[in-house]
């Protein structure tokens, strides 16, 4: 188990930015993953006025090691979000929002119509961009359906971590259901980008990364996000080790050989960190270079 943080980890903590847009969405009833799950993005997200927004609550039904976002018994849909969230959108300025939520398997559609409501309301009110990362939903093609019947331009499903630790860090997840979920995306609606992300420190072998990258393109995965799993408390899953920038760059190097559209790789990368400049990189419409890609690892 590794606890202190290496030389490559430099944040600048900005609590006066980060006070500033929590007072907004604080009066909307809103949340967001930046804060629930920790990120160490926030302040850099924060003093752009945007945020990746967390849906139908703050209390996740499953027990992922990894993860500091509460678990429990959720409360009842807030059925005024999609609204609210209208209303911080439109306060915000954003043209790219990027939503997400806790797992709710006590609902029976797992919140599926909640986020198609959401994503209708964002795209017909503000003629925005919407990107989604979502649950399993237990396999349900049903729920996938409602989610994809209302276009989002990305549909985003982490698969997190390599199949020989999902006992460990995700117990109530499939990594085969996982991959048949990126997989329906593409053969029910094409146009809809897929994406895909890992944590990597959690114990992985390098060539256990390499499959799952493999097994992510062999079912049509087009954008893939690696970044460093960071301990939330002594009660979660150890650190096995730190990866250093190099290493992730490899892994990037080799995943545009594999033929993603594109690939962030670096310690501080998190599925939803520049969400918007990734899609429009995988669209042609933005051109950045190399070098660029390394404010994903340093100065925040």
């Amino acid at each position: 188990m590794v606890t202190k943080l290496p030389p490559w980890f430099k944040k600048k903590p900005a609590p006066e930015v980060i006070s500033a847009l929590k007072g907004l969405l604080d009066g909307l009833k809103l949340h967001t993953i930046c804060e629930s799950a920790l990120c160490p993005n926030a302040a850099e997200c924060f003093s752009r006025k945007t945020a990746t927004f967390l849906i139908l609550g703050d209390i996740c039904t499953r027990n992922c090691t990894f993860c500091a976002v509460k678990k429990g018994k959720p409360e009842a849909v807030d059925e005024e979000e999609p609204e609210h969230l209208l209303q911080a959108v439109e306060s915000l300025g954003l043209k790219y929002v990027v939503l997400t939520s806790v797992t709710r398997d006590d609902l029976d559609d797992g919140g599926a119509s909640h986020f198609a409501r959401t994503i209708r309301l964002l795209k017909e009110k503000m003629g925005v961009m919407v990107e989604v990362l979502i649950p399993d939903f237990l396999g349900s093609d049903k729920s996938l359906k409602m989610v994809i019947s209302a276009h989002p331009e990305v549909i985003n499903h982490n698969i997190e971590t390599v199949p020989r630790l999902y006992h460990e860090v995700r117990p109530k997840a499939d990594y085969k259901r996982s991959l048949e979920l990126l997989l329906k995306v593409k053969r029910l609606e094409p146009e809809i980008v897929t994406k895909s992300g890992l944590m990597l420190g959690l114990g992985e072998r390098r060539e256990e990364i390499l499959q799952v990258m493999q097994d992510l393109r062999e079912v049509g995965c087009e954008l893939l996000t690696l970044g460093q799993y960071l301990r939330p408390s002594p009660k979660h899953h150890p650190v096995a080790r730190f990866v250093p920038p190099e290493e992730f760059e490899e892994y990037r190097a080799i995943g545009k050989k594999m033929g993603f559209t594109e690939v962030a790789s670096a310690p501080l990368v998190r599925s939803s960190f520049k969400a918007a400049q990734l899609y429009f990189k995988a669209r042609g419409t933005l051109t950045l270079d190399d070098s660029e890609w390394s404010c994903f690892s340093h100065d925040f």
